[in-house]
């Protein structure tokens, strides 16, 4: 019998690293809760997670998780570079992705990117040179980026070099699709990632609980969850289905708190389409200033 392919989902384990996420209500899981956590994705037909080396104790505790079910030389894992290392110090960056090995008990990383889209300054400088010599150990199997800005995510995939880019999209935040960054990156065969398609739960919150610092989204809030109420869906299910029908070649990053969370996620994933699900949300949306998409400004 053939295996099942697997989903174009992603488990996110910052969670299992540190407390994340605005309605992050669990807290950082236990490594008995974590490791459930990833049999859940497994079990569902995700194969790919995304760690970095500032997650906390992250890259560990998925590396220990991989162990104990014995799927660690089957799954592909996605880490991001320290921010605080010195990108143009070859010896630094080896030794960076041989701990990040180490650490997460894979004998290869399915990608390695750079953790703030700040450090493309330096492609030139030197750091395109290591991110090749690195992926030529066979160690690292593509080089990316994590952006925030669209101008970044272009810039990224027409730097030679580069492989893949993170990006946040959500019914929140349209800029990378109406930018054409998903087509670009299909045109020059580059791999698009999508974060923050919850941005960090705040898509999924009530809007008495959003903090007043972000009260300006709670009309959107309220609209989606009106849309949602029509559509006879979930808010977690139109926010989940509306980006993956508007992106369908990407790749999409969550994250969980819980097992629960994981088959909530996979359950609306299996959701059918919703016709012009994506522009409909939108439009409940309406405009949202872009301070609010960026969680690193929040004035929280």
């Amino acid at each position: 019998m053939d295996t099942p392919a697997a989903l174009p989902l992603v488990l996110g384990t910052a969670q299992l690293g540190l407390r994340y996420g605005i309605a992050n209500r669990a807290g950082k899981p236990d490594l008995e809760a974590a490791t459930a956590i990833v049999r859940e994705a497994w079990d569902g037909r995700i194969q790919e997670f995304d760690t970095a080396q500032a997650y906390g104790c992250s890259e560990a505790v998925l590396g220990e998780a991989l162990r104990r079910l014995g799927i660690a030389d089957r799954s592909a894992v996605i880490s991001k570079f320290d921010p605080a290392l010195e990108h143009l110090d070859a010896a630094s960056m080896a030794r960076a992705v041989e701990e990040s090995l180490a650490r997460l008990g894979v004998a290869s990383l399915a990608g390695m990117m750079l953790h703030r889209q700040e450090r493309l300054a330096q492609w030139n400088q030197g750091l395109g040179r290591i991110a090749a010599a690195l992926r030529a150990t066979g160690k690292v199997k593509r080089i990316g980026v994590s952006v925030y800005s669209p101008d970044r995510a272009v810039e990224a995939i027409c730097t030679d070099g580069i492989d893949m880019v993170q990006v946040p999209t959500s019914v929140l935040d349209g800029r990378f699709l109406d930018a054409g960054v998903f087509d670009l990156a299909r045109e020059r065969g580059k791999r698009v990632y999508v974060r923050s398609v919850f941005l960090q739960g705040l898509v999924l919150m009530g809007p008495a609980e959003i903090p007043d610092a972000l009260a300006a989204v709670r009309p959107g809030v309220e609209r989606l969850e009106a849309l949602a109420r029509d559509l006879g869906l979930t808010r977690q299910e139109l926010a989940l289905l509306a980006v993956r029908d508007a992106a369908p070649r990407a790749r999409f990053i969550f994250g969980a708190e819980t097992p629960a969370q994981v088959r909530d996620n996979l359950r609306a994933w299996a959701r059918r389409p919703v016709p012009d699900l994506w522009q409909r949300a939108r439009e409940a949306v309406g405009p949202v200033d872009e301070r609010l998409l960026n969680p690193a400004l929040w004035p929280l």
